[in-house]
């Protein structure tokens, strides 16, 4: 799947701009509930703070609900959220490395099911996993790096 996947399209969308990958990637996450960029220090921590801002607005719902030996404390008074950036605005958010466009559609099996799209390339590729995300994210930064031996997937750099 190719073509202009320059949008946002939806309220859970998030905007990951790399400015660095060394060893691990870091840069900032935007979504349209905040002005301010989150820093993140690692694709886990992205993905955390991705998967926090999802429960925070309740979208998309997920399929499963998380494991914890330790005791929920429920909170009844959440404060709804807000859109502050309109989608424009969003969109004006770069990475020095890269800038990916995170849709996730569905929270399914434990996971993500949605499309990512690589601004700076303008490819949009669908994703089954949180995992496969990664992979497609760490090949468009790596896209010199050799080609994974296993299970073919379409890649953000053919």
């Amino acid at each position: 799947m190719e073509g202009s996947g320059n949008y946002i399209g939806t309220p859970c969308a998030v905007v990951l701009c790399v400015d660095g990958a060394q060893s691990r990637i870091s840069g900032e996450l935007y979504h349209g509930y905040s002005r301010d960029g989150i820093p993140f220090n690692g694709v886990e921590d992205a993905f955390l703070l991705m998967e926090d801002f999802f429960n925070r607005l309740k979208y998309p719902f997920p399929g499963t609900e998380s494991r914890s030996f330790l005791k929920k404390q429920h909170t009844n008074g959440e404060a709804e959220m807000t859109r502050m950036m309109g989608d424009a605005e969003l969109l004006k958010k770069h990475g020095d490395r890269g800038t990916f466009i995170v849709r996730v559609q569905h929270r399914q099996h434990s996971s993500w099911q949605g499309v990512v799209t690589w601004a700076e390339q303008q490819k949009t590729v669908p994703f089954r996993s949180a995992l496969e995300l990664l992979k497609l994210i760490d090949g468009a930064l790596d896209a010199d790096g050799p080609e994974d031996g296993g299970e073919q997937i379409q890649t953000l750099t053919e």
